[in-house]
């Protein structure tokens, strides 16, 4: 490996599968009904494989369970839909953010498929996707990337845990623009960031990120609230 080569090295493992992420999302709104479902299968296998090669050149990727990333989860979740119906209300239309295009269908296996199994295959894909394999993928790129890239372009000079307005500002709102739901993702971004700074770990902002996912998933799934999807 050459000295420039070895010098990108750090964001390219950190940007890599959340790239990748995007990438695929964008092809799962292209094509079709279908798509949507087996596109993201790809995307989850992708992006897990992906985390799970780099995770040895990523030292700060590390799960750590603690009661305060606990109720930070639970917190957001709460506050994700809450938020809702007050957007709806004020007509803060997400769609001139949204990476999944107006207009487009509503992700519903149990209306697509005829087949029950594939249908709950997909739900549980996508519950286990968006708690085990999203969290550290946007956590690494958001709170260990960009967060002290926009700090200091020499990132990993600048300690994980420090606060620094801007970055925690810049961070948090890219963070909600990547979300239909912008604006609970701007708090979430606030929050996880908040824990990051805290705690001086990333594994706590992965955890709460898993568990407001997690929640989100089951309530989708019981209140036949797939719009969240």
């Amino acid at each position: 490996m050459n000295p420039s080569s070895a010098k990108l090295r750090p964001a390219f493992v950190r940007a890599a599968p959340l790239l990748a992420l995007l990438l695929l999302t964008g092809l799962q709104n292209v094509t079709g009904e279908a798509g949507k479902y087996w596109v993201y299968l790809v995307k989850i296998v992708v992006g897990g494989w992906l985390i799970w090669s780099f995770r040895r050149e990523i030292s700060e990727l590390r799960w750590r369970f603690t009661w305060e990333a606990a109720v930070v989860g639970i917190g957001m979740f709460v506050i994700w839909v809450g938020l809702a119906p007050l957007v709806s209300l004020l007509g803060l239309s997400p769609s001139w953010i949204a990476i999944k295009p107006a207009g487009t269908a509503e992700w519903r296996p149990q209306a697509f498929f005829q087949s029950a199994a594939l249908a709950w295959f997909f739900i549980v894909v996508r519950i286990i996707g968006s708690t085990v394999v999203v969290p550290p993928i946007e956590e690494v790129f958001f709170r260990s990337f960009v967060y002290r890239y926009v700090a200091k372009p020499d990132f990993q000079t600048v300690p994980l845990g420090q606060f620094l307005w801007t970055p925690f500002i810049v961070t948090s709102v890219l963070f909600g623009f990547e979300h239909r739901e912008w604006l609970a993702g701007i708090l979430c971004g606030f929050a996880y960031q908040g824990l990051v700074c805290w705690k001086k770990r990333l594994g706590d902002a992965i955890i709460a990120h898993a568990v407001t996912n997690f929640l989100l998933g089951l309530w989708i799934v019981h209140k036949d609230a797939w719009h969240f999807w």
